[in-house]
């Protein structure tokens, strides 16, 4: 049963309670869309000129896909400024657990009227798979001196505020306790500590980052101006330690970092108590 106040079970047009993704996704089209639209927030269609009803622009062409197989506990949203765009403005991926909890696979928000940034392609313009085939250091630069955090290709819409409140009275209506969620960079766990997340595993090396950029850590003697991700006073801001994180300064890799967050629960964890607040989140 739902834990927040006010919110009620999930109910499809049969009268039947819903618990998962899974069996949302035996619904007919039009009903599992109705659900999952309803995560997105309200300013999202308001910028976008997109009708919460049609789902499509001024022009008559639908701006928002929905993927969800039938019979499979996952769900994507797509949402595009105009359809030929190759990017989002808004990409949601869950997914239920063996374990009856919501995975928030990915979240990402972007400002379709700002500049992209291309530190998702290579030299040749193929996908590097967040990094992992390789680094474009030029864009990663450009991106770095516009404000942005590793792996944003452009500003976001300071959108995840409103939605995630939104999300987690979904997930509550779903009878679900607990989201899971697995940060791939140290802003972004950072990030979801100010929205009420624990670790599950990493919480640990949160902590011994934060020391280590201390005066007098072994990270903080790495910001040496040897690179442009290697400057001096990068301790002092969540951005500045995530670039210097990406550039490789530490001895381990950025990884096993699992997250969770109790519905109705606030964990209350900071690993950067003191940092310099910054703009730039999504």
């Amino acid at each position: 049963m739902p834990r927040l106040p006010g919110n009620s079970a999930l109910v499809d047009a049969a009268g039947r309670v819903l618990h998962s993704l899974r069996e949302i996704n035996f619904l007919s089209q039009v009903e599992r869309e109705r659900f999952y639209v309803g995560i997105l927030p309200p300013r999202l269609f308001a910028y976008l000129g997109i009708s919460p009803q049609t789902l499509c622009g001024a022009d008559g062409l639908r701006r928002i896909k929905v993927i969800a197989p039938e019979g499979i506990g996952i769900a994507r949203i797509e949402v595009k400024a105009h359809p030929a765009d190759t990017d989002t403005a808004f990409f949601l991926e869950l997914a239920d657990t063996h374990y009856g909890q919501m995975e928030l696979s990915f979240c990402i928000i972007a400002d379709p009227e700002t500049p992209r940034y291309y530190v998702d392609k290579d030299a040749a313009g193929r996908d590097n798979c967040f990094t992992t085939l390789g680094r474009n250091i030029p864009e990663e630069l450009r991106a770095m001196e516009a404000g942005l955090f590793p792996n944003q290709t452009r500003r976001g819409l300071h959108l995840f505020g409103e939605f995630f409140p939104i999300f987690e009275r979904f997930v509550d209506s779903l009878g679900m306790e607990m989201i899971v969620a697995e940060p791939l960079t140290y802003d972004n766990a950072i990030r979801y500590e100010k929205y009420g997340f624990d670790y599950i595993t990493g919480k640990r090396l949160m902590l011994e980052i934060d020391q280590e950029f201390r005066r007098g850590g072994i990270l903080f003697g790495r910001l040496d101006g040897s690179n442009p991700f290697r400057m001096p006073g990068a301790e002092r801001t969540v951005r500045g330690r995530s670039w210097a994180i990406h550039d490789g300064i530490m001895d381990e890799p950025w990884d096993e970092v699992r997250i969770y967050k109790t519905v109705g629960e606030h964990a209350g964890i900071d690993t950067f108590p003191d940092r310099n607040n910054e703009g730039g989140h999504p």
